[in-house]
């Protein structure tokens, strides 16, 4: 089954610096951190807390980097300290604000769930982005592909994309163009990285 690679980079996105890495890349690529009235480092997800950026690519390889080799302390040029448990912590922000989004999707009509209607739009060639979940049997997936040129998203997990539709669990969904699509496509992709999963084929590394 075809896999699309589609980021949904927008237009005109500032770009800013890793620490770790050094790459320079746009800001919706990477995790932006603060330092907190006691010291303690912030994930600062949304990008609007106030205080002086500190910019750590959405990757888990690179966050633990950072976080093992005090990189923060060095950027901030001051003693931080840093939360146990933050990288998890970010993981669930971020699929929190992808669910979120694609909540707001379904109420305008622009997101459905259920694999008839995934069909359906992926016939009519309505859908941009073919989802599903990561916990979802193969054999099933495997029906459906991801549009011409589209965006395939695979890993969320059932009950996440449950969350989005009011259901318990949601194998297939899909996003028509437009709307808010670009914004999951990016919120998604921050998420794949902190996850570890293969943009390729949707499956975690390793």
């Amino acid at each position: 089954m075809a896999r699309g690679s589609k980021s949904g980079e927008g237009s005109g996105d500032p770009e800013r610096k890793c620490i770790v890495t050094g790459d320079v890349q746009p800001k919706h690529g990477l995790i932006r951190f603060v330092v907190g009235p006691d010291n303690q480092i912030v994930a600062d997800i949304l990008g609007k807390l106030p205080g002086r950026g500190i910019w750590v690519g959405a990757d888990g390889a690179t966050l633990e980097e950072a976080v093992k080799k005090g990189v923060f302390g060095r950027a901030a040029r001051t003693k931080v300290t840093v939360p146990e448990g933050m990288i998890q912590e970010i993981d669930r922000q971020l699929a929190r604000r992808t669910v979120d989004l694609i909540s707001l999707s379904r109420k305008t009509g622009e997101a459905v769930a259920g694999y008839e209607k995934v069909k359906d739009w992926l016939i009519k060639d309505y859908a941009d982005v073919l989802i599903q979940s990561s916990d979802g049997s193969e054999r099933g997936k495997s029906k459906l592909s991801t549009p011409h040129d589209g965006v395939f998203i695979g890993w969320l997990t059932s009950e996440e994309l449950g969350l989005a539709f009011g259901r318990q669990i949601v194998i297939h969904a899909a996003l028509a163009s437009g709307g808010l699509t670009s914004r999951i496509v990016e919120e998604a992709q921050r998420l794949k990285g902190v996850r570890g999963y293969d943009g390729a084929k949707g499956r975690r590394k390793g």
